[in-house]
């Protein structure tokens, strides 16, 4: 019986001379002042729900459906989504969206929740990608999401951008969506 009460005592001597004799590590730099950039960018996303290729696939929804949406309340998409300059499939592809939106309204006011990341694999931000994570009222012809982050040359980035559908087939819920971005980022 003093055999395991030693043992016990020994082990938690042990492990308060561990914890006592630790040393938290943490450096401060100086503060950086770097001058903030603003960056103008304008693309498509092209969201296709059909077909063989689908870019967007439903990955869960539901037990409980209301209306008749095409992307009913509770639906949750995986996208792999092209990026491209102009509004025409042939026009150069420039990156690409991956990410998640779900559909959070039960209503008419169609609204998605998206977890989006813009990754660029061509031109000037090559290797770049700007995050949003934001609230898209879809139904709105004005609308706005938030910028909430980004990497590469996007690093620390913060903004909004303003979202146009340019086209929308309401059968199967195919888009085209036009990105006017103002990011700001060191």
């Amino acid at each position: 019986m003093a055999i395991p009460r030693l043992a016990i005592v020994l082990s938690v001597l042990f492990l308060v001379s561990i914890s006592a004799r630790s040393e938290y590590y943490s450096r401060t730099s100086r503060r950086v002042h770097l001058k903030p950039k603003v960056t103008h960018l304008r693309f498509f996303l092209f969201d296709i729900l059909s077909g063989d290729k689908p870019t967007a696939v439903k990955v869960a929804h539901s037990n409980v459906t209301f209306g008749t949406s095409v992307i009913p309340f509770g639906t949750v998409y995986a996208i792999d989504d092209p990026l491209r300059e102009g509004p025409e499939y042939n026009s150069t592809l420039i990156g690409n969206a991956r990410g998640m939106y779900m559909s959070a309204s039960r209503g008419s006011d169609f609204c998605l929740v998206m977890y989006i990341d813009y990754a660029f694999t061509a031109g000037k931000f090559k290797g770049s990608s700007i995050s949003v994570f934001s609230r898209n009222p879809v139904t709105e012809t004005k609308r706005e999401v938030a910028v909430v982050g980004g990497r590469g040359k996007f690093r620390m980035a913060r903004g909004f951008a303003k979202l146009k559908t340019h086209y929308l087939n309401v059968n199967n819920g195919d888009a085209i969506i036009e990105y006017d971005v103002t990011v700001f980022h060191y």
